[in-house]
């Protein structure tokens, strides 16, 4: 089922807080390193710097993705492991969950996604992340731990592919590829064994759903971008990009275009590592 609220803005999110039932605040900032550098980016000193009142600390790497061996570089998380620390974060089936990143939305929509595959009703991403906040900011580790949730996580309200179901897609319906159109067509690949990608697979770059700001374009032009790829709603649809983050949030923009989407979560970076799946090269689908 599509998430018809799947985005929330900054002003929404003051509103919200306000209410009688204010969400909890998941902040899950990661990327691969510093921006123009090589230098590991430290999330949890990001986090410590300032967040959101009242926001707590997610690991990507360690409670939202599982050990990467033989499954892409994240794969899916141990369910015990990622229910613990969304319970540990406040995180209850009866209250509403917003999550938000640093602005490129791709880890927020990654912890949508999971909580959502797991069965949580009302997860939404920070649109534009922390950048479109305008209110104050909490410094260091927050005091008092919030109050343990009660939310047990429970896999397959939406849709989940591997591999074969990827390559099935391809040829049935439509499976969009997340990343940049250079590692889609092969001519670069700078973190997996092989450049290219899964045959019938469309290049759909997920940075062409967010405008400047880094806030996800209307809802209409999301839906005439994805009608133009053949998704329309009228027949299945299924995301890759990497390794199951940035997929994320082509699924989230699918969403908020009123589609739904499975997400391919070992991605390019599980089908790549078998030498004996296909690989196809250039700017056509096979």
């Amino acid at each position: 089922m599509v998430a018809m609220n799947a985005i929330i803005s900054a002003s929404e999110l003051v509103s919200d807080l306000a209410g009688a039932n204010p969400p909890v605040l998941l902040d899950v900032r990661w990327q691969l390193s510093v921006p123009g550098t090589q230098a590991p980016f430290d999330a949890r000193a990001a986090y410590a710097a300032g967040h959101l009142p009242g926001a707590v600390f997610v690991d990507l790497d360690k409670e939202l993705a599982g050990p990467s061996v033989g499954r892409g570089r994240h794969p899916l998380p141990d369910l015990a492991v990622f229910g613990a620390a969304m319970r540990r974060a406040g995180v209850s089936a009866a209250r509403p969950v917003v999550v938000y990143d640093g602005g490129q939305g791709w880890a927020a929509a990654r912890a949508w996604w999971l909580l959502r595959w797991t069965g949580h009703p009302d997860v939404r991403v920070l649109d534009g992340g922390l950048p479109s906040w305008e209110g104050q900011l909490q410094s260091s580790v927050p005091g008092p731990a919030p109050a343990e949730g009660d939310f047990e996580p429970v896999p397959g309200a939406t849709g989940l592919l591997d591999a074969d179901a990827a390559a099935a897609l391809a040829r049935s319906g439509v499976l969009l590829d997340a990343r940049a159109g250079e590692r889609y067509r092969g001519e670069v690949e700078p973190i997996d064994r092989v450049g290219g990608h899964i045959p019938g697979a469309r290049s759909a770059p997920t940075t062409d759903n967010v405008g400047p700001d880094g806030r996800f374009r209307p809802a209409e032009d999301l839906a005439a971008r994805f009608k133009s790829l053949g998704a329309d709603g009228g027949t299945e649809v299924g995301v890759y990009c990497g390794s199951g983050v940035s997929g994320a949030h082509q699924v989230l923009a699918l969403a908020v275009a009123g589609v739904d989407a499975a997400l391919y979560v070992g991605s390019w970076s599980e089908w790549s590592s078998d030498p004996e799946r296909p690989v196809a090269v250039g700017p056509d689908p096979q």
